[in-house]
């Protein structure tokens, strides 16, 4: 049996108000909203032996769920650590007060402070008011830690240093950015950026490394290797657990077509130990820029970084 903790990841919803560009999520043939039944399966499958930080996000953005209280309200007084990633939208000040305590951390991502970046990537949404709810938050949440999510699209870029300027501004003190933009099942090829720029970009900025963000610890991470055979480590830090309960393969799987189960039926650590011994799944692992993302060498930097954020930390 495994014996490694990891990430879940709870899609709430795979409906979304938003169309950005770099999410593929228009191949999800059937957006669903999760239900109520569903939910309560999943919290009875979280406990702290397994998982680590469970993140609801998904497809979808889980703040336009119409259960989003009820959900909210669930998470509390569970165990585990949970947090949330929105496109801020809709978080008005009701929202906001209510996750308050419920959640760790709201991670809302944001593109770029001039308007015409802004409509572009984060498409269908209000920017104005995505700042005027970054505000409330940062000013309303006690409890609660908020993070903004810097997006790592090419054109985001030259204005970066006038968007960070203004989240700072604001008392914004967690800058993320993820180190890869991830070409989720072959879809953002165009788009892709060289890792390692990115990596200069955060240390340049001091923005907080999104990757570290999913290593629970050295021993998690050096028993998740040692225990499964497909060295693909986003794969196996991580469970998805889809708007339907099913629990999905990989992130990867937009469209939702590789369930390994459901929450009704079967546990995370089943979940692990099955799908250690699934094959890989070419649709999804041929075109993916993380099936190889983290070799030795990659894994040496990675865990050099780790090492260095830890001590700043403490």
């Amino acid at each position: 049996m495994s014996s490694y903790r990891i990430a879940v990841n709870v899609e709430w919803t795979s409906k979304c108000n938003a169309l950005c560009p770099m999410c593929p999520r228009g191949l999800i043939e059937y957006p669903q909203l999760m239900k109520e039944e569903t939910w309560h399966q999943v919290l009875k499958r979280l406990s702290p032996q397994d998982v680590f930080r469970v993140v609801v996000a998904g497809y979808g953005e889980p703040t336009t769920h119409t259960r989003f209280f009820e959900f909210v309200d669930d998470m509390r007084g569970h165990p585990i650590r949970f947090d949330m990633v929105s496109n801020g939208h809709q978080l008005d000040a009701e929202r906001i007060r209510h996750l308050d305590g419920a959640i760790d951390l709201l991670l809302i991502s944001f593109s770029s402070i001039d308007p015409a970046v802004y409509n572009v990537v984060h498409a269908n949404l209000d920017q104005a008011r995505v700042m005027e709810n970054i505000r409330l938050a940062q000013k309303l949440f006690k409890h609660t830690q908020l993070a903004i999510s810097l997006t790592p699209m090419p054109e985001c870029l030259p204005s970066l240093p006038d968007t960070i300027a203004w989240l700072q501004s604001q008392g914004v003190k967690m800058l993320t950015m993820s180190p890869t933009l991830y070409n989720r099942g072959g879809s953002l090829q165009e788009h892709e950026l060289d890792t390692e720029k990115l990596r200069q970009i955060i240390e340049i900025y001091r923005l907080r490394s999104q990757e570290f963000d999913f290593v629970p610890s050295v021993r998690d991470v050096f028993q998740q290797w040692r225990s499964n055979s497909f060295k693909c480590i986003p794969r196996n830090i991580d469970v998805f657990i889809s708007a339907s309960g099913d629990y999905l393969y990989c992130y990867n799987d937009v469209k939702h077509e590789h369930p390994i189960g459901h929450v009704a039926n079967l546990g995370i650590r089943e979940v692990l130990d099955k799908r250690e011994g699934m094959a890989l799944i070419p649709a999804l692992c041929d075109d993916c820029n993380m099936r190889d993302r983290y070799g030795a060498k990659e894994l040496v930097k990675a865990g050099i970084s780790y090492a260095r954020a830890k001590l700043k930390a403490s």
